[in-house]
C-alpha cells in the first residue's frame, strides 16, 4: 500500500519506503560487520517488527537465526498502557547467544526494557537493539538501542509495520495518522 492510497487517512509522510530501504541496507552492513564470525539470534517483535525484521535479514550478508517474540503493551489506543504481557515466546534457547532484539519502534522503552532484561536473564552472552524508529522524547525507561534507522518526533505514526486498530502496517512509508481516524 502506498500513501496515495490512503491520503485522506495520513497528514503527512514523514519517511518515504524508498529512504526507509536505503535506512536498512545501512543498518544491516554495520550489522553484519558488528556480528562478524558470529551466528546472532535476531529475535523480532511482533506484529510491528515483521517488515523490518524481513527487509533488515535478507539485506544481511552473515549467518543469522530467526526467532519471534509476541510482547503487548497497547491497546487500540495511541498510548502504551503501562503493562506488558508476553503473547508468545522464544522457541530458540538464547542462553550463551548474541541476541539482536529487532523492533519496529522505540516509544516508551519500556517494552523493550522488559524484553532486555528478559532475554539477559535467560543467560545470552549479549543483548542488543536494533529499531527501525524511535521517539526520543517519548522515552519513559532507561533503554538503549545499538542501532537506529530514523529519529522521530514524538507523533502517532504508521505505516512500515507499525498499525492502528490493526490497519495500515502494509503501508510502505512512514505517516503521521490524521486525527480523524482514530477520534
Amino acid at each position: 500500500m502506498d500513501a496515495a492510497d490512503i491520503s485522506a487517512d495520513l497528514e503527512h509522510v514523514l519517511r518515504t519506503a524508498d529512504q526507509i530501504d536505503a535506512r536498512v541496507a545501512e543498518l544491516a552492513a554495520l550489522i553484519d560487520a558488528d556480528y562478524a564470525g558470529r551466528r546472532p539470534v535476531l529475535v523480532g517483535v511482533l506484529n510491528g517488527a515483521m517488515i523490518v525484521m524481513s527487509d533488515l535479514c535478507r539485506a544481511m550478508h552473515c549467518h543469522v537465526e530467526v526467532d519471534w517474540m509476541a510482547v503487548s503493551s497497547y491497546g487500540s489506543g495511541t498510548r502504551s498502557s503501562g503493562v506488558v504481557r508476553i503473547l508468545k515466546d522464544l522457541t530458540v534457547d538464547v542462553a550463551g547467544r548474541d541476541v539482536l532484539i529487532v523492533e519496529d519502534i522505540i516509544d516508551t522503552g519500556l517494552t523493550l526494557s522488559y524484553l532486555v532484561h528478559n532475554i539477559a536473564t535467560r543467560g545470552a552472552a549479549s543483548v542488543r537493539v536494533a529499531t527501525m524508529f524511535r521517539k526520543p522524547e517519548a522515552l519513559n525507561a532507561p533503554v538503549e538501542a545499538d542501532y537506529v534507522g530514523f529519529d522521530l518526533p514524538d507523533e502517532f505514526v504508521v505505516g512500515y509495520g507499525l498499525d492502528y486498530a490493526g490497519r495500515y502496517r502494509n503501508l510502505r512509508d512512514l505517516a503521521t495518522l490524521a486525527p480523524h481516524v482514530y477520534r
